[in-house]
């Protein structure tokens, strides 16, 4: 067993590794990636059959990851799953079938999509790296937030809530042919926040590619590990999204978690700053209560 294995679970291995291996190779880790819920369900033949590669290649990853036999390394995957959390089974099973009534199907269906990719969402490896996020974010001079195509709005919105509390974000969202620019200009206490989910656009691709090259911490928040900016990311939060119906819930409750933080971490000014602002929007009549 390789030491690195020691010092990070399977997925955070194969992360760091797929890039540097033979197309098959990688072509193969991807596919796990994106499955590693069902691989402790799979023999080799199934894997190799399902990721569209040979039976060879899933052996010779096997020996690459530094695992003796394939049951080995299932194992990780087994012993990952066993942590993960399932809080919200109980309201799952309330859910039941669908009200047969459309006026309350869609809403049904809405609702019970995102409480799963809630659940599926929330596990160790996101706790542990929302930790990791948070210290960038937190003692950054600047953050910096870009999201393109429908996550340009989620980045608009982060952006809106930090900047109640806590003036240091710079929007990159709106204008993607002046972005390479200021990335440019970063400076070196800084950090960027980049939205990549599949399809993922070439332009964040590339943001992710300079800013890497810069040395900047990047922060990138995802639906798959085998997204192209992984390999670019300080540290990756991945949220599940939906394959039944587009709902960005899980994206919305880490984006709001990373303010709440940032507001904790920074109460002794933030709390005040907020309480000012509330003044004024009253004081101006913008606000009514």
């Amino acid at each position: 067993m390789k030491e690195i294995q020691e010092e990070m679970n399977v997925l955070d291995h194969i992360i760091s590794v797929k890039d540097t291996l033979p197309n098959k190779q990688k072509m193969l880790c991807d596919y796990i990636l994106e499955n590693h819920q069902d691989i402790g369900l799979f023999t080799v033949k199934e894997l190799a059959k399902n990721a569209g590669v040979g039976t060879t290649t899933v052996l010779r990853l096997v020996k690459t990851l530094g695992y003796d036999s394939f049951f080995d390394l299932k194992k990780e995957f087994h012993d990952i799953q066993k942590e993960y959390s399932d809080k919200w089974e109980s309201v799952q099973k309330s859910f039941g079938s669908n009200d047969e009534n459309e006026d309350y199907k869609t809403l049904s269906n809405v609702w019970q999509e995102g409480v799963n990719l809630l659940d599926k969402s929330f596990n160790p490896q996101l706790v542990e790296n929302f930790k990791e996020a948070m210290d960038l974010i937190a003692n950054a001079d600047r953050i910096n937030l870009l999201g393109l195509r429908p996550y340009k709005a989620v980045a608009i919105y982060l952006e809106l809530l930090i900047e109640e509390f806590h003036s240091v974000t710079r929007q990159l969202s709106y204008d993607s042919e002046s972005m390479f620019d200021r990335i440019l200009q970063f400076e070196k206490n800084e950090v960027i926040i980049l939205f990549g989910f599949a399809p993922y656009t070439q332009r964040t691709i590339d943001a992710a590619s300079v800013a890497h090259k810069k040395g900047i911490p990047i922060v990138l928040i995802t639906d798959q590990l085998s997204c192209p900016i992984v390999s670019f990311a300080s540290v990756t939060l991945k949220v599940e999204t939906g394959e039944n119906l587009f709902t960005i819930i899980p994206i919305i409750a880490l984006v709001e978690a990373i303010v709440i933080e940032l507001g904790k971490r920074h109460s002794k000014t933030s709390i005040q700053k907020i309480r000012n602002l509330v003044e004024t929007l009253k004081d101006k009549k913008v606000i009514v209560y």
